[in-house]
């Protein structure tokens, strides 16, 4: 075993007066193994690449191993029962989501405060509210949750996916709406799907074969878009498009029209860029068309009306438009712009025979409404700056709803009147949370090349600027994905105890269109570390924070920045926070669908210079011997089937290994969990409380200011 004694000074919970050393930690030994790559003869050293296997007894060990260090040094933390005790507190109010129709009934979701998971209710008129899905009775600890949902046009039928242990694979199981019982087979092993139902007769729903060797990690690139016509074995199930190996598509979906007149097919090969195909379901002789090749923009089809198609693309409009064309005649040149492009990104909904364009300035909402003849009604006012989602619904609807949300505003649900634009609350939730007390701007700062990069930073009114206070930066920065003002239950205690908040719009996001995006992808990947480093070096400068109170966090892709930027930058924070990290930048395309994030991030194998640019600013090759990282708290899960614990695995050994100083390295591997969707209230709690008792222990913060 190998001890590594770490010693924190001056670190008080609860005295004032008294400094004492608090914990050392034994981490487990982790063996090393001669396993060499040579890309472009170089030679890259993979001494953990054992634990990438997650059905061996040893990296089962291993994990358990890691685990009982990790809650050992966390469960003595004193404040962490504090603020789980809080946490569980603010989070037990009443959720209610916006309703909408399907046939004869009003759903909604709704959880009553601490449940695992939402319940999906339903009512008929006036009649009082009955339970129509529990996911909750689906297991007793809550990990098995609601995934995909869609009803038959007529609601008489409802087809819904469940993720048992937060896995990406699913099954779909149909009900009759009217008596509850189960129709037909229980389709298993689909992944990445849509459900789209053709009438009554069946659905299309996309999958990849069943991997061999493990369902957790190999490697699944050959997406497939079947129908299931309804009473049948899923044996006879034809595939509609996809399986061809010399057109491999790894991404498919299919999306019926609301008239079951076209079926629209989108394929894929990587996460950005997409061919789209249409069917004509009223003809049984019609074969697939494609209406767009190539995989140079994202282009689907928002509405059909007849013939008449409405498509939203970024073909030639980077912040991305509505055009227009007849079914009979699709092709490109035949396009009329119906929504021009402007200079926001646009994101567009349909309902009540209107659509609404929800646009994006400064990553903060701006909706207008148009008919369908493509003239603006109104622009919608909406309750403050934030992001507002929703305004969808049937044509046939009178109402519609929209969620309204920022930093310190709880998501409340607005009722909304299209003929005559008047909006008014619908549900506001009672969250113990009063927003007057906190502000929340936005800045704009310098990144290293000059482009200016907006930041929301949200704290309490009256908060000194002494470079004292503990501060989360929070970023993502790719895959097009942006950053919306959002309300967080666990970010409201962080607040409320004189925490800072901050988020950057860091490129490779989508805030500012396909331009923003690409500037943070492949060989531009640095743009977004730099980007991070700099939003860092602007809350120090400022006096928001400084070094020794600064935590940086991210998920996912997320994951990857605060990786990177810890190794290129291990004084610039206290804290680092990396969870469900892409990690290993050398072989993340060998996992499950990983190598559909080429666009993004290039692969190790394309070219020498790729190669040599991910080696250099891959995490897991970047940590060096001697040097003292940042508290490091890795949190990963054992079912994560998107970006697989392999990564955290490895990362977390190669620091172990090579950390110096007082700085402890953490790995928390939830069980029976995955990436983070349908993950129950119950861990979400635990994990919150995990995180933000780490970070303060180790920013030696002295004593919490929470409610009782």
């Amino acid at each position: 075993m190998k001890k590594i004694s770490i010693l924190f000074m001056a670190v008080l919970l609860f005295t004032a007066c008294k400094e004492e050393p608090l914990m050392s930690v034994t981490y487990p030994e982790t063996k090393k193994v001669d396993t060499v790559d040579v890309y472009f003869d170089t030679k890259v050293n993979d001494p953990y690449r054992w634990l990438e296997d997650d059905r061996s007894a040893e990296t089962e060990a291993w994990v358990k191993a890691q685990n009982e260090v990790t809650f050992g040094y966390l469960n003595a933390i004193p404040l962490k029962n504090e603020l789980k005790t809080r946490l569980e507190k603010i989070w037990n109010f009443e959720k209610v989501g916006s309703p909408f129709k399907e046939g004869d009934y009003t759903y909604f979701y709704k959880n009553d405060g601490l449940q695992n998971q939402y319940v999906l209710y339903r009512k008929k008129g006036e009649e009082k509210a009955e339970v129509f899905i529990d996911p909750n009775t689906f297991s007793k600890d809550g990990t098995i949750s609601l995934g995909e949902m869609s009803f038959s046009n007529d609601g008489s039928l409802v087809a819904y996916s469940i993720s048992e242990g937060g896995s990406d694979w699913r099954k779909i199981i149909v009900l009759n709406t009217e008596s509850k019982e189960i129709v037909g087979d229980t389709i298993k092993d689909v992944k990445f799907t849509r459900i789209s139902w053709k009438a009554n007769d069946g659905f299309f729903y996309s999958s990849y074969d069943k991997p061999k060797g493990s369902e957790l990690s190999a490697k699944t690139d050959q997406h497939k878009l079947y129908y299931h016509k309804l009473n049948t074995p899923q044996k006879d199930d034809k595939v509609i498009f996809g399986g061809i190996e010399s057109q491999k598509r790894r991404y498919v979906g299919g999306s019926v029209t609301n008239d079951d007149k076209f079926l629209f097919i989108s394929a894929a090969i990587s996460t950005s860029g997409n061919e789209l195909y249409m069917l004509d379901l009223t003809n049984p002789k019609a074969a697939i068309i494609p209406l767009i090749l190539g995989f140079d923009n994202d282009s689907f089809v928002l509405e059909n009306d007849g013939d008449k198609l409405y498509i939203v693309t970024n073909l030639n409009a980077p912040n991305k438009r509505i055009v227009t064309v007849d079914a009979k005649n699709p092709s490109i040149e035949n396009w009329v712009d119906f929504i021009p492009e402007t200079s926001n990104v646009l994101n567009p909904s349909k309902g009540s025979g209107y659509i609404f364009a929800n646009y994006m300035v400064d990553a903060v909402s701006q909706v207008k409404q148009y008919d369908y003849q493509g003239k603006l009604v109104r622009e919608v006012k909406l309750p403050g700056i934030g992001t507002a989602s929703g305004f969808s619904g049937k044509k046939a609807d009178e109402t519609l709803y929209f969620s309204f949300t920022n930093y310190i505003t709880a998501g409340t649900s607005y009722k909304f009147t299209p003929n005559s634009g008047d909006s008014e609350v619908y549900i506001k939730p009672a969250v113990d949370f009063n927003p007057d007390d906190y502000e929340s701007k936005q800045v704009f700062y310098t990144s290293k090349d000059g482009t200016k990069v907006p930041m929301i930073i949200t704290h309490k009114k009256g908060l000194k600027m002494n470079g004292k206070n503990p501060t989360l930066l929070y970023g993502y920065g790719g895959f097009n994905i942006s950053l919306t003002p959002s309300f967080s239950i666990a970010n409201a205690v962080w607040l409320e105890n004189g925490g800072i908040y901050a988020v950057p719009n860091l490129r490779g996001g989508g805030e500012y269109g396909k331009a923003w995006h690409d500037a943070g992808t492949q060989l531009k990947k640095q743009n977004v570390f730099d980007d991070f480093i700099a939003a860092a070096e602007y809350l120090i400068a400022e006096k928001y924070t400084s070094s020794d109170y600064l935590a940086l966090r991210g998920g996912s892709n997320g994951g990857l920045l605060v990786g990177a930027v810890m190794t290129q930058r291990p004084e610039l924070a206290k804290v680092a926070l990396p969870a469900v990290g892409v990690l290993d930048m050398l072989r993340y395309h060998t996992f499950t669908a990983g190598a559909g994030w080429a666009y993004d991030y290039g692969t190790s194998e394309q070219s020498k210079e790729m190669f040599e640019y991910l080696k250099g600013y891959s995490p897991l090759h970047n940590v060096v011997a001697g040097i003292e990282y940042p508290a490091t708290l890795i949190t990963t899960a054992d079912h994560d089937d998107r970006v697989v614990p392999a990564h955290s695995f490895k990362f977390a050994a190669e620091l172990q290994a090579k950390q110096t100083g007082v700085n402890p390295v953490l790995i928390r591997i939830e069980t029976n969990a995955g990436h983070g969707a349908g993950t129950p209230v119950t861990k979400q709690i635990e994990q919150a409380a995990d995180m933000f008792a780490f970070t303060l222990y180790n920013m030696k913060v002295k004593k919490l200011n929470l409610k009782k």
